[in-house]
């Protein structure tokens, strides 16, 4: 039973760019309603993939996979818009172009105009965990500068769209490999429960420009040979590496409706913990270490997980963490639901690959998506379902069409989103669905012109 808890945090406004040509939030349904698989075969300059290719398991400085979630345009800029001279814009990397991008468009469907906050105590976390560009700009000695410096640092990443923008309150860049993102979203709520911002802006991206981190984790058998993020299926070898941005526009529901803000769903509460020695081995996922995030942020949330009704997981499609985090999701999502009454998990991961320090934004947004259109989109390439889950004794199922997301007599719907960092930092997030438009006078917004 859901009791009263902290005020929410509304989702005012989201961003993104992900692959399958994701640009907005109607294009990431679309391509979710479908039933697309946005996984290509790899090309990109400088990933010679022909070359580092190996089918022999675990070849010794070769990749297992040719397959990738990789984005286009990445080159495209427009550097002036946001007032950067041709000769930095030369040496930003392509992800603060895309949280730039993004983090604007988000802002537009917050129906603010972003140049009206400068100076205000606005507070960004984004979360990343690669910054390929940096081997690409440090390659040549004789041409590094202070540009390079600042184009290519993850601790630029936020402080570029602070700067941009005028922004003033706290300003981060968040590392925990997997789970950045919703650490980042984490970290953006209790910035506004402590008064530190009135608006917040939390954002995860991902770029993948060199090799390096697909051959050492295809030596250690990490990647999807064929490509498939077979989530919670038989046949999970792997994940695939895929890139994007995701942004949401964070506000108190109480600042929300008073300012007559769009409202596209709430942040009940969250939590982040790490698994500590709970696995044995570092790297290795905790069932237990996950369990008491779930937890955690359900006593947060003040929200009973048996009211819970959809996950969207971590689900990498990996033979060793999905039994873990399935395991996990039972024993918190499962205990005490009704006789009946399932809890359906799903991974968007079976849709646009593993987006890194993205992904479990790219889930959240997915999340919202799903609960303003009544309907939970199917998660891919599920046919034989792993035997390492009891699955006739856990209230849980992976849908594999899509089904209809009925709403709860006399309560909201409420759902769960997870990411698991590889060196144990796991978060969760519960979201609740947007409630009925309040009947008061609402201002009229203000937009900025489009980007």
């Amino acid at each position: 039973m859901t009791v009263p808890g902290p005020e929410p945090i509304a989702i005012v406004g989201v961003g993104c760019r992900l692959p399958g040509g994701v640009h907005d939030a109607s294009s990431f349904w679309q391509l979710l309603i479908d039933g697309v698989d946005a996984v290509a075969p790899i090309e990109r300059d400088g990933f010679d993939v022909d070359r580092l290719y190996s089918e022999a398991a675990r070849a010794p400085g070769r990749i297992a996979t040719r397959w990738g979630g990789m984005l286009s345009g990445l080159e495209e800029f427009d550097a002036a818009f946001f007032g950067i001279s041709p000769r930095e814009a030369a040496k930003v990397g392509p992800e603060q172009r895309l949280l730039l991008e993004s983090a604007w468009e988000a802002l537009e469907d917050a129906t603010l105009d972003p140049l009206d906050l400068a100076g205000r105590p606005v507070s960004v976390y984004v979360g990343q965990w690669v910054s390929d560009i940096e081997h690409r700009l440090f390659a040549d000695r004789d041409d590094a500068d202070f540009h390079a410096t600042y184009g290519s640092g993850r601790y630029a990443t936020s402080g570029r769209l602070s700067y941009v923008l005028g922004l003033m309150g706290p300003s981060m860049t968040i590392d925990t490999a997997c789970s950045s993102s919703l650490v980042a979203v984490h970290l953006a709520c209790q910035s506004l429960r402590a008064g530190e911002a009135e608006l917040a802006v939390a954002a995860g991206v991902n770029v993948i420009l060199e090799p390096d981190i697909t051959i050492a984790y295809s030596q250690n058998g990490m990647m999807a040979r064929d490509g498939k993020c077979r989530f919670g299926d038989a046949d999970g070898d792997g994940y695939v590496r895929s890139e994007g941005a995701a942004v949401v526009v964070l506000k108190p529901l109480s600042a929300a409706r008073a300012d007559g803000d769009p409202i596209r769903g709430l942040i009940r509460g969250s939590a982040v913990s790490n698994d500590g020695r709970t696995s044995g081995v570092l790297a290795r996922p905790s069932r237990s270490g996950q369990a008491e995030t779930l937890r955690r942020a359900y006593a947060a949330a003040a929200v009973d997980p048996a009211d819970v009704t959809y996950v969207e997981a971590h689900g990498t499609g990996t033979p060793t963490g999905d039994p873990v985090e399935l395991g996990a999701l039972a024993d918190v999502v499962g205990a005490g639901r009704n006789p009946g009454s399932i809890c359906a998990v799903g991974s968007v991961k079976s849709n646009i690959g593993h987006t890194e320090g993205a992904a479990g934004l790219a889930g959240l947004i997915k999340c919202v998506l799903a609960m303003e259109h009544d309907v939970i989109p199917p998660s891919l390439h599920f046919q034989t379902p792993n035997p390492g889950v009891p699955w006739d004794r856990v209230p849980l199922t992976i849908p594999r069409e899509p089904r209809p997301w009925p709403r709860r007599a006399g309560a909201p719907r409420l759902a769960g989103v997870s990411g698991i960092g590889i060196s144990g930092t796991n978060a969760h997030v519960v979201i609740e669905e947007a409630p009925d438009p309040d009947p008061g006078p609402v201002a009229a917004p203000t937009r900025a012109g489009p980007l």
